[in-house]
This record gives C-alpha cells, structure tokens and sequence, in this order.
C-alpha cells in the first residue's frame, strides 16, 4: 500500500496504544498527526485527558492538542472545520496528515460529513422526552413511525437516543432527519482515506486501562482536577464531564479515599473503552483492523513512493 496520496485515521479505544503507534507511522511516512480525540483538545486536561507527552511532540509535529480552554465548549463542528485546515495544510507541504483519537463521532464527521440540523430548543426536547417516558418505548416508535415513515426502514425500535432525536428533527424541522443526512457530504472521497482500527484484546485492555489510571493518579492529576475546580467551568461544558474529575472532586471533599477514586476512575474508564468499541463495531465496519501485536509487522509492509 502507498500512503503518498492518503489521508490516514487511527481509532481504538482508550489505552490501546494508539498515540504511540502513531508517532511510529509518522516517523515512517514523514507524517504529522492530528488530534482526534474530544478532550485533548482541552489545554487544562492534559493528564486526565492522556494527552501525548513532550517527548512526543518533540519526535514528529503535532496539531489541534491543548490549545482549546476549558472554560469554553468545542463541537464536532468546530474540529471539523479546524481538521479539514490542518489537512489541507500538511498535505501542501508534501506530508501525510495522520489523525489520531478515539471520539467516533470526529471520524464519523470527517468521512462522511456533519449533518446541519437548526439546533432544537431545549424546553421542545424535553417535552419530546417527557412523552417518550409516558408512551414507552412501542407506542412512541409507533407515533414516530407515523410522523416520518422513513423511520421504520433504519431505525431499532429499542435504539432510545436515535429514535427521540428522529422524532424531535422531524418534528421541529418538518423534515426526516433521513433527509437531511442525504444532504450531507465530506470534503474529501473514501479513496482518501486509510482507516486503521486498533482492536485491542478486552482482557489485556483492562490491564493497560488499571496501570494508566494509577500513573495518572502518581504524575499529578489531582493537582490539576484542583486548578481545574478553581475555574469554576460550568457543569453544562463538554470538559466538565472528563473522567475524573468528579471522583477527584470526592476525594477532595474527603468523602471517598484515594484508592477508591483509582477504583471509580478505573471503572468509568472501562466502561468509556467499551462504548468506543461497540462504536467501532456499528460504524466503522470497512476499517482495516489491527491487533496490538500485529502494529510492527505492519509498519514493515507499508511504504511511500518517492515519484
């Protein structure tokens, strides 16, 4: 495979070992690497978030990390339009854009495109939700079903989150959300693209999640949940929710010990990895897959023509 024309996307779960493997790629292909990954955007959030350390930067450049405060939120719309600079950029100076992360969502929107729904007031999608919870999750698939037809031919009837949102598009928009995806369009084509999936063993990704949590913990994450607290962020902000940052919070508050924070940390972690792996089973299902063990022997097979 020649990776002179591509643009590269890694993604796998936390832990996996992606920002490592990454930086080999690069170093390979003459590369750069691009964040793809909602929280390590966040300046404030570099432990939390596992940020790749100064060394790192120091081996190949780096793009669209730390440089966002917390104290403001960051859309998938907002990455959108920054990586698309970026990668334009890059390859305007003869170099392989490699983008790197485990937000599903940031890929998703890049290959395929951001779908441009008008935003929903908030007091309408509560009242949505509301009748959700009075209807039960049949007869609300059924009211829907009859508001956009186009529903029942993509949606599971037991799929909560997407079968509120379809009805609450099509409701406020007059329009199927069905339609408005058909709308929707990359900047770039498939043949771009060289998607790598790093499909990590669940057992051994525990292991890796439990070492990362305590190293977190010993390198200083605590100070930073600490100054964090100190910018009073609002609660609604996209940072506010990193993992963490309210199991620290317990431990300041003295209600919880340090190896209980370690503990809950580790097990929210966890649980995040496998939301980014049944993610990648449902929507990254052409992606080329890659065992851990397997990285080195394929960066062996790959090369760059020099033509």
């Amino acid at each position: 495979m020649d990776f002179k024309s591509k643009i590269i996307l890694i993604y796998g779960p936390t832990a996996s070992g992606k920002s490592t493997f990454a930086i080999k790629l690069a170093k390979k292909l003459n590369g750069e690497i691009i964040n793809g990954d909602s929280m390590q955007v966040y300046k404030e959030l570099k432990i939390l978030s596992a940020r790749p350390s100064q060394k790192g930067y120091n081996k190949i450049k780096h793009h669209l990390y730390g440089f966002q405060t917390v104290k403001k939120n960051f859309s998938t719309g907002d990455w959108l339009k920054l990586v698309k600079q970026k990668i334009l950029d890059i390859k305007k100076r003869k170099k392989i854009p490699i983008i790197v992360g485990g937000t599903g969502l940031y890929f998703k929107a890049l290959t395929d495109g951001l779908v441009s729904i008008p935003n929903i007031p908030v007091k309408f999608r509560k009242s949505i939700r509301l009748q959700y919870k009075k209807l039960g999750s049949k007869n609300f698939f059924l009211k829907l079903v009859k508001l956009d037809p186009l529903a029942k031919n993509y949606l599971n009837p037991l799929d909560t989150q997407r079968v509120i949102r379809a009805y609450e598009v099509k409701l406020f928009t007059k329009k199927s959300i069905y339609d408005w995806f058909k709308n929707t369009f990359s900047l770039f084509e498939k043949k771009d693209f060289y998607k790598i999936y790093i499909d990590y063993p669940r057992a051994e990704l525990i292991e890796r999640i439990n070492t990362r949590v305590e190293n977190m913990i010993a390198n200083g994450a605590i100070l930073e949940v600490k100054k964090f607290i100190k910018l009073k962020v609002p609660k609604s902000n996209t940072a506010s929710k990193a993992i963490g940052i309210a199991e620290i919070r317990q431990y300041l508050d003295k209600k919880i010990l340090i190896h209980e924070v370690i503990e809950k940390i580790s097990i929210k972690t966890r649980q995040y990895a496998k939301r980014q792996t049944t993610w990648g089973r449902g929507n990254m299902v052409d992606w080329y897959r890659v065992k851990p063990n397997s990285l080195d022997k394929f960066l062996k097979k790959i090369y760059i023509s020099r033509s």
